[in-house]
């Protein structure tokens, strides 16, 4: 995971291969957006950003309420499904 966490369009691609491969096996949007936020709560209290657009998602996940951060995990989800 460190190696995917240190170059920001490399983890953007690492998730949306992963989404793909969710909608794949038939997840909806929903449930990967409610799995994103998880993802999102653990990386917050368990792994530093490794570059600054990471530092920028962490301070603005940190500011945020729950509400907020739901919004950004729907938002990454949306990102990473239009990675190349």
């Amino acid at each position: 995971m460190s190696s995917v966490l240190s170059n920001f369009g490399t983890w953007k691609k690492f998730l949306g291969d992963r989404v793909e491969a969710a909608k794949k096996l038939g997840i909806n949007e929903e449930a990967i957006s409610k799995l994103a936020y998880e993802i999102g709560e653990f990386l917050d209290q368990k792994v530093d950003p490794k570059n600054n657009e990471e530092r920028v998602l962490k301070e603005l996940w940190d500011v945020g309420d729950e509400a907020d951060r739901k919004t950004m995990a729907r938002l990454m989800v949306k990102l990473a499904s239009h990675s190349d």
